[in-house]
């Protein structure tokens, strides 16, 4: 991590990630940039929709490859890139037939790397296959929920899941909340964990970083109103006289609540409820 002379109070505790040792320092590729106008967390009636969002510095999107379709071409990483909008790091892949796509890239690229999406493909590295052909044990990320919808699971820096089993045609997957889900045989993932391990080792330093990064300051349900929290109220601190804590509309939340639509389609496919608060630490 980077650290820097304590210059200001706020200075003092402040870390960054070293990206010139982390990523190659290429600018940005043009063709697949793409403008993404600041919402503020409101939607097309104008009203606030997501809270805490607003501000921060004007940001250009980069189109992400997750349908990975192009198969059996093997493909080499130009570049390691910075992506605003997302927490792990990005490469430029140059793909034998000519045509460049921008892959989520895992720890062990780095610039000159390599990997193929096919059926046959080698157990390494940011190679992609089927997940019936992934063997017990091995970590996965860029998980498909079922086939040809392209990856949606284990996208963020630092994480993968661990194949546990192989089952009447589901791979048995635990994901990094712990949870255990069945997943397609057919399904697609990528070998290895999503680089940028360190991005949880940030420390922001001020409020002034926050709201670079687009986020607006969060207050906290116990000072405010009756009228306007649930845990509102009282004279001086208060506790919030419930037993369980709730959200600003009185849904339940907080470490240990269980929040999950209790018929949600997916439940099928759910072998282990994921753990949470000291459970999970234990």
């Amino acid at each position: 991590m980077k650290t820097y002379k304590p210059t200001t109070k706020s200075r003092r505790a402040m870390t960054s990630l070293p990206f010139k040792e982390l990523l190659s320092g290429d600018a940005p590729y043009k063709p697949l940039l793409a403008k993404k106008s600041s919402q503020g967390g409101r939607n097309a009636f104008g009203r606030i929709t997501t809270r805490h969002q607003g501000g921060g510095h004007k940001r250009r999107l980069r189109l992400v490859d997750f349908s990975y379709n192009k198969k059996d071409i093997p493909a080499t990483i130009e570049t390691v890139e910075y992506d605003p909008f997302r927490s792990a790091f990005i490469g430029l892949a140059l793909y034998k037939d000519g045509e460049r796509r921008y892959v989520v890239v895992p720890k062990e690229t780095r610039v000159g790397s390599t990997f193929i999406v096919a059926e046959d493909a080698p157990l390494t590295v940011g190679n992609r296959l089927p997940m019936g052909k992934i063997p017990v044990g091995t970590a996965v990320f860029n998980i498909e929920i079922a086939p040809g919808t392209g990856a949606s699971l284990v996208r963020s820096a630092g994480t993968y899941a661990e194949v546990v089993a192989h089952d009447a045609g589901y791979a048995q997957i635990k994901l990094p909340s712990t949870e255990i889900r069945k997943v397609s045989d057919l399904a697609w993932a990528s070998i290895g964990a999503v680089g940028n391990e360190a991005h949880n080792l940030v420390v922001i330093g001020k409020a002034g970083r926050s709201r670079w990064m687009g986020i607006r300051p969060t207050v906290r349900g116990s000072v405010m109103n009756p009228v306007d929290h649930p845990h509102g109220g009282g004279e001086g601190r208060q506790g919030r006289g419930l037993r369980r804590a709730k959200s600003k509309w009185g849904k339940p939340t907080g470490k240990g609540q269980k929040t999950r639509t209790p018929k949600k389609y997916s439940n099928v496919f759910i072998v282990s409820r994921r753990k949470v608060g000291k459970r999970k630490k234990g």
